[in-house]
């Protein structure tokens, strides 16, 4: 049995590769269903799906925890950590519905592993034509989203301007972008330095996927040598092999 999990979730075949496609599905899925219910108020419908979502992700934890050899290492990893708040913010909603929000950080667990990564590499042409635009605006996306969950769950019943998520996330996209108009403010010592994060990360994250977009480090250029794929944008030579590389371009004015 523990094999049969051992291949499901390291193995390279047709078999193991579903299973993680599944897996990016339902995460996918549930983090569309965590943005989307946020707007809304909670019921019971809603607490019973968070049970059957939080349960899942458990199993999912529990069949991870079996087949690793370095428990103790496993347990110092980031991505370990986003499964456990996800797993707490789905099956103990006492934790506070605003906090919700951190369980989008499971997905940036899932497609940040080495084994989807390359995977998607081999079998979408588009993620490898694009994979560090998709990549960057997943951190964006995380960001934004998890600052919108933090303002919510500070702010929330203490700050007038703080109704709704709504409200919450149009602070956050607002100072993300230094538009600032002013009309929302978060209040408190916490308040402020979670604007001032919001500001100095979020600005950063903004800047580098806009870079990604219009000027991007690296371009992708098989070498015909020794295969190397990522090379600077005005390479003329290959880094490994020394190799002459073609990269077509337009030239600069």
């Amino acid at each position: 049995m523990l094999s049969r999990i051992k291949d499901l979730y390291e193995a390279d075949t047709p078999a193991a590769h579903r299973f993680r496609y599944g897996l990016l599905a339902f995460d996918i899925a549930a983090t569309l269903y965590v943005v989307t219910t946020s707007f809304f108020t909670r019921t019971q419908t809603i607490e019973i799906i968070d049970m059957v979502l939080g349960t899942v992700i458990l199993a999912d934890f529990i069949a991870r925890l079996a087949i690793e050899t370095e428990r103790r290492r496993h347990f110092l990893r980031l991505a370990t950590w986003a499964d456990i708040i996800a797993i707490i913010s789905f099956l103990a909603p006492i934790a506070g519905e605003g906090l919700g929000f951190l369980r989008i950080l499971r997905t940036l667990r899932l497609l940040h592993s080495y084994q989807l990564l390359k995977r998607l590499r081999t079998d979408l042409a588009y993620f490898r034509r694009h994979e560090e635009v998709l990549l960057a605006a997943l951190n964006l996306m995380v960001f934004l989203f998890v600052t919108t969950g933090l303002i919510y769950a500070l702010q929330y019943g203490r700050n007038d301007d703080i109704r709704n998520y709504a409200d919450a996330f149009y602070f956050t996209v607002t100072t993300l972008t230094t538009t600032g108009f002013g009309d929302i403010t978060l209040e408190g010592t916490s308040g402020r330095l979670l604007s001032v994060g919001v500001m100095i990360v979020g600005v950063t994250l903004f800047l580098r996927l806009a870079q990604v977009l219009f000027r991007p480090s690296k371009v992708r250029q098989e070498c015909q040598s020794c295969g190397l794929m990522l090379h600077d944008a005005d390479a003329v030579h290959c880094k490994h092999c020394g190799e002459i590389i073609r990269i077509k371009t337009e030239g600069s004015a």
